[in-house]
C-alpha cells in the first residue's frame, strides 16, 4: 500500500458562467497535515468546469507528492463525484473532456500502484478548498509545496554539502602533500586567498512570465504567433517575481536573460530592475511554435482534435504545420542552457512553460511526456545549481 493521501478540491464561477477559479489541496490522511495547495483563475467559465479543473489540479498535486499513493478525493460537487465514480452519465462536452483528463490521471496513479476513490462531502467540510477557489477567482495563482523544505533550508543543506565536499577534498590534498612536502618547505595560502581562488557556484533561476489575456483564456501563444503582452495580473506577477529573485540573489548578483517574446521581456524587465542590472533577450529561449494552432483555445482543440493534442504532448517528433516539435524545441533549448552553465555565476532566465519543462527533463533524464507533470505556474521560480563535483541539482520548482 502506498502513502495515504486526501485531495480536497473545489471550483467556482461568479455568474455561472462568469469569473471562475479553482482550488485544491492535498493532505496526509494519517496526520491531516496539508502538503500542497493550488489555486488559479480560469477566465470566464462555468461552475462545473471550475470544479473539474480543481479535481484535475488536486490529482496532479497528489501525483507529484507520490505517484503510487492511495488517494481519497473529497468534493462538495455531487455531479463530479457521481460522474467520476461512473454512476452518472456525462452529457456535456466540456465535462466529458475534463473527465477524460481526470481519468487519465487516475490511470497514471493506478499504473504506479496507487488507487483513487471519490467521496461527496457537505460544503461546510470543504472550506479550505473553497477558500483556495476564491483565491483563484480573485486572480491569484498559488502552488505551495508545504511538505518541501523552505528555500532557506534547501540553501543551507546545499551549502553544508558543499562545505563537507570541500573539506574532504582539502583533507585528501593535505594527505598527498604530507607525502611529498617536508615541514621546512611546506607553504599554504591563508583562508582569504583560498576563498578568492575558489570559483563561485553556478546557479540558474528559471522564471515563467506573468499571465496575458491569452494565458487566462487558455489560448496557445507560441513563437511566431500574436505575441501578447502582460495584462494587469501578469504585471503584478512580474513585480512579485522580481522581488522574489532579488531576495534570493541580492542586487546586482545575477545576469538576466529573457526570451524575445513580449511577455517574457516585460517580466524580465521587472526582474532586472529589482536586481539593478540590464536584461538581454535571446530568442533561443522562446516558447515552442504551435504553427497553425497558435491562438487556438486548447480546451476546444481537445474536443475537435484530441488525437493530435495527444500526439503533440506524447510524441517528441510531432509538430503542427508551420510549428515545432518537442524534439525541435529541445534542440533549441538545451544548447542555450548548456551555454549559460558554461558561463558560470548566477543567471536568471525569464521564459515560458515549455522551455522550463525541457530544461527539467534534460537535467532529470525524463521523457517529454513525463515532463508535462512538472508544474510551472505563471510568475513562478525554479532553481538549479551545479554542485561541487559537477552534478546539477534541482533546488526547488514552481515557487510563487
Amino acid at each position: 500500500m502506498g502513502r495515504r493521501l486526501v485531495v480536497e478540491a473545489d471550483g467556482g464561477s461568479r455568474g455561472n458562467p462568469g469569473v471562475a477559479g479553482y482550488g485544491a489541496l492535498v493532505r496526509d490522511r494519517s496526520t491531516g497535515a496539508v502538503l500542497v495547495e493550488r489555486a488559479a483563475p480560469l477566465g470566464k467559465e462555468s461552475n462545473n468546469v471550475a470544479e473539474y479543473t480543481g479535481l484535475i489540479a488536486g490529482l496532479e498535486a497528489a501525483y507529484a507528492v507520490e505517484p503510487g499513493a492511495d488517494i481519497e478525493v473529497r468534493m462538495d460537487s455531487k455531479l463530479v463525484v457521481e460522474q467520476m465514480s461512473g454512476r452518472w452519465k456525462i452529457k456535456h462536452e466540456d465535462m466529458r473532456r475534463l473527465a477524460l483528463q481526470a481519468r487519465d490521471l487516475v490511470a497514471d496513479i493506478s499504473a504506479a500502484g496507487g488507487s483513487v476513490s471519490f467521496t461527496w462531502i457537505p460544503r461546510e467540510k470543504n472550506k479550505d478548498a473553497d477558500k483556495l477557489s476564491n483565491d483563484g477567482m480573485d486572480g491569484r495563482t498559488i502552488y505551495r509545496r508545504l511538505d518541501e523544505p523552505s528555500t532557506t533550508e534547501v540553501t543551507e543543506a546545499v551549502e553544508a554539502a558543499e562545505a563537507a565536499a570541500e573539506q574532504a577534498d582539502a583533507e585528501e590534498a593535505d594527505a598527498e602533500a604530507d607525502e611529498v612536502i617536508s615541514p621546512a618547505t611546506e607553504s599554504r595560502p591563508d583562508s582569504a586567498e583560498a576563498d578568492a581562488d575558489r570559483p563561485a557556484p553556478t546557479r540558474v533561476i528559471l522564471v515563467r512570465h506573468g499571465v496575458t489575456d491569452y494565458t487566462e483564456a487558455g489560448r496557445l501563444d507560441g513563437r511566431g504567433g500574436a505575441d501578447p503582452s502582460l495584462n494587469a495580473a501578469g504585471q503584478a506577477q512580474a513585480l512579485a517575481a522580481g522581488r522574489a529573485v532579488a531576495h534570493l540573489v541580492g542586487a546586482g548578483g545575477a545576469r538576466v536573460v529573457t526570451s524575445s517574446l513580449a511577455r517574457a521581456r516585460q517580466t524580465g524587465a521587472a526582474v532586472a530592475e529589482a536586481l539593478g542590472v540590464d536584461a538581454v533577450a535571446d530568442a533561443a529561449w522562446d516558447e515552442q511554435s504551435f504553427g497553425d494552432w497558435d491562438g487556438a483555445v486548447l480546451r476546444e482543440l481537445l474536443y475537435t482534435h484530441r488525437d493530435a493534442c495527444v500526439a503533440l504532448r506524447k510524441d517528441p517528433a510531432y509538430a503542427r504545420p508551420g510549428g515545432e516539435s518537442s524534439a525541435d524545441l529541445t534542440a533549441r533549448i538545451v544548447p542555450a542552457f548548456e551555454a549559460i552553465l558554461a558561463g558560470g555565476g548566477t543567471t536568471v532566465v525569464v521564459c515560458h512553460r515549455k522551455p522550463i519543462m525541457v530544461v527539467l527533463a534534460h537535467v532529470l533524464g525524463i521523457s517529454t511526456e513525463a515532463s508535462w507533470r512538472l508544474a510551472a505556474s505563471p510568475g513562478s521560480l525554479t532553481a538549479l545549481e551545479v554542485l561541487p563535483r559537477g552534478e546539477i541539482s534541482v533546488v526547488f520548482t514552481n515557487r510563487t
